[in-house]
């Protein structure tokens, strides 16, 4: 669904299992190429990336010849994203809390791991509610590593509902839709480079414990 356009956005709300562009055994099923297909907007450029399992709020640039003035405020960290999860609840984790760790590529490849080192990658949690079993939670990252927000809660004892890399790679069919991941980009905000407005948006979806 679209959220908002103008002359130059395009703001869309991913479903789960949706691959963001063409890769792999991904071509024609995947958002950019149905965005594309439904708009008729040639030059349509994902600004930033949500994993394929991730459902949530991303950004496109329909115009070359400005979208590098949003790139750079992903560059820059000028772009607050707050995702909500849905992961066990645990009543010893003090919360709100800061998560700090050094992630790089894991094995598989296409995994990260936490190793020794400088923290390169930061989270803001917050508990938003629970049942006692599971858990609604506020994630606030100021960084972009590949799979952070999965790899933090995972690394915490709680890792997302029906998260199939971790802590454990759990092989399932690409055609297996019947547990998406419980994580959602909810919403994106910042300020406009070319007209200095503040923007915000937000998902329409919802995950509830």
């Amino acid at each position: 669904k679209i959220l908002f356009e103008n002359e130059n956005l395009l703001v869309v709300d991913k479903p789960h299992f949706l691959t963001m562009s063409p890769t792999g055994q991904y071509v024609q099923e995947t958002l950019l190429v149905r965005l594309k297909n439904t708009t008729g907007y040639a030059d349509l450029t994902p600004i930033h990336r949500l994993d394929r399992e991730t459902a949530g709020v991303v950004l496109f640039s329909k115009r070359p010849e400005t979208r590098g003035a949003y790139q750079r405020l992903f560059a820059e960290r000028k772009v607050h994203k707050t995702y909500h999860a849905i992961a066990p609840y645990r009543a010893d984790l003090i919360l709100p809390l800061s998560v700090e760790l050094r992630m790089d590529q894991g094995e598989p490849f296409y995994t990260m791991q936490v190793v020794e080192g400088q923290p390169n990658s930061h989270t803001e949690i917050k508990l938003l509610e629970h049942d006692h079993t599971w858990a609604l939670y506020e994630l606030k990252p100021s960084t972009g590593k590949q799979h952070q927000l999965r790899v933090h809660l995972s690394h915490l004892g709680i890792p997302i509902k029906n998260d199939p890399f971790y802590p454990r790679l759990v092989h399932k069919s690409a055609d297996d839709f019947s547990a998406p991941l419980q994580l959602l980009a909810k919403d994106i905000s910042f300020i406009d480079p070319l007209n200095q407005r503040p923007m915000h948006s937000c998902s329409e979806f919802v995950l509830t414990v």
